[in-house]
């Protein structure tokens, strides 16, 4: 595989984490300071993007072995997920 290639999928799997962890950070602001002028009751109180990068690189990094070595090592291919067998013919 060549390495625009594993550059690109890294950054598609650092999208997905980020997406999938960005729901599950920090309390929001009704749990904190429901009376803060200017500040949605639904957005976290204290937010850091560099806390939730580092979180969502090492979820992907994760993510990102696990593909590459099923990749190399050819665990789970297009045939083992056919569940609906070849076209009837």
């Amino acid at each position: 595989m060549r390495w625009q290639s594993i550059l690109a999928i890294y950054f598609l799997f650092w999208s997905l984490a980020l997406f999938l962890v960005l729901p599950f950070y920090g309390r929001r602001a009704i749990h904190d300071a429901p009376d803060k002028p200017g500040h949605d009751r639904g957005a976290p109180a204290h937010f850091s993007f560099a806390q939730v990068a580092l979180r969502v690189t090492m979820l992907s990094a994760v993510l990102f072995g696990l593909y590459y070595a099923n990749y190399v090592n050819g665990w789970i291919t297009a045939e083992n997920l056919n569940i609906f067998g070849g076209p009837a013919g």
